[in-house]
């Protein structure tokens, strides 16, 4: 059975990775075709000529109409079959599916499931990305051999960062913090407090504290697969609370995992930040001490899901910390319950008088 929700948005590409040529991803286990059209926006077209199955990839642009490359078939940017050289008439299953996207901030977004339920208001947003006082930065795509589901859940666990990262991200002095879990929002949150401590090696090398620190994490996900990490550190001195973050050292990783197929997930990260807003070396500097991070989590990641393809002796087993990953896989399973099944109680049978 699947775990992959289609009816929400994915981040199919970074802006800069579509342009005019016909490029073509998998997405959710599709193949996908990008590319702008003349008006700088961009197309997604299934990349499947329905006559032979060559990719429409392997054709060429005509304008904003994709011509297959094998016998000349053209479809528009709403899929619809424009053309079948040869002959006039152009048969009803000529076409491909079209998927809407929106770009914004410089990310590319597509919507797989049933086209008349995506909302562009549904989309994530923060409101740091036009915050003259925040930097918005894009850092890389991460490829993992690994089912999304997998590295979501590493995305809502603070407790891993004292064994995974011990020299970026983690270090010994939080291993025995308890992590707070709170299930009640639109995202599941996990978080913990580290009071008058070492500053963990990202801060070492970034924040340029001559003393201990107060840190915190806070880790959001939202479903199905986008989280938010917002960690940063302040003096002991200045005594902050959850109330004022932003007087610290504040900084926003942002993940958008698309699933590209039930075994491989694409990680696109970025980050906000409050500091050093007007140099471009801080990014850089930042993007290096994230790459050591997140490749210690592939190398995990990818050993866990290797593992769960391989037949078992016995159950895993959960413990405390597992709080949110066990909702956040009860949620994606209520997601796909719902593509499941088709809601025709719209208008309710007069015969019934609900109460609640």
């Amino acid at each position: 059975m699947t775990t992959l929700v289609r009816n929400a948005w994915y981040v199919a590409a970074w802006s800069t990775e579509i342009d005019d040529e016909l490029r073509r991803f998998t997405i959710l286990g599709d193949p996908v075709l990008l590319f702008r059209r003349t008006d700088g926006t961009v197309a997604a077209l299934e990349d499947r000529c329905p006559h032979r199955l060559l990719p429409l990839s392997k054709g060429k642009r005509i304008g904003d109409t994709v011509q297959c490359g094998y016998h000349g078939l053209t479809f528009g940017a709403d899929g619809k079959c424009t053309r079948v050289p040869g002959q006039d008439k152009i048969p009803a299953s000529a076409y491909v599916d079209a998927y809407p996207t929106f770009e914004r901030h410089g990310i590319v977004w597509i919507w797989m499931g049933d086209a008349h339920r995506a909302n562009t208001d549904d989309i994530f947003d923060m409101p740091q990305f036009t915050d003259p006082k925040w930097h918005a930065h894009h850092g890389d795509a991460l490829h993992l051999e690994s089912n999304y589901l997998n590295v979501a859940e590493n995305l809502v666990d603070p407790a891993h960062v004292s064994f995974v990262h011990p020299t970026t991200l983690g270090n010994s002095a939080s291993e025995n913090i308890p992590v707070h879990v709170s299930t009640e929002g639109e995202a599941i949150t996990a978080w913990r407090w580290i009071r008058d401590a070492e500053p963990i090696g990202f801060f070492k090398a970034f924040g340029d504290f001559k003393g201990n620190v107060d840190r915190w994490h806070y880790y959001h996900l939202y479903q199905p697969s986008i989280a938010v990490i917002d960690f940063g550190s302040a003096d002991v001195a200045a005594g902050i609370t959850e109330d004022n973050l932003d007087d610290g050292n504040r900084i926003f990783a942002l993940h958008f995992m698309t699933p590209v197929t039930e075994d491989y997930t694409i990680d696109r990260w970025m980050h906000l930040r409050n500091t050093a807003v007007e140099t471009e070396e801080a990014s850089q500097k930042i993007d290096a001490m994230f790459r050591v991070a997140f490749s210690e989590d592939k190398e995990i990641l990818e050993a866990v899901h290797a593992e769960e393809k391989a037949p078992l002796k016995r159950r895993p087993i959960r413990i405390a910390i597992d709080r949110g990953p066990m909702v956040y896989r009860k949620r994606i399973n209520e997601m796909l319950e719902r593509e499941r099944t088709v809601d025709a109680s719209a208008e309710p049978n007069p015969s019934f008088v609900y109460h609640d």
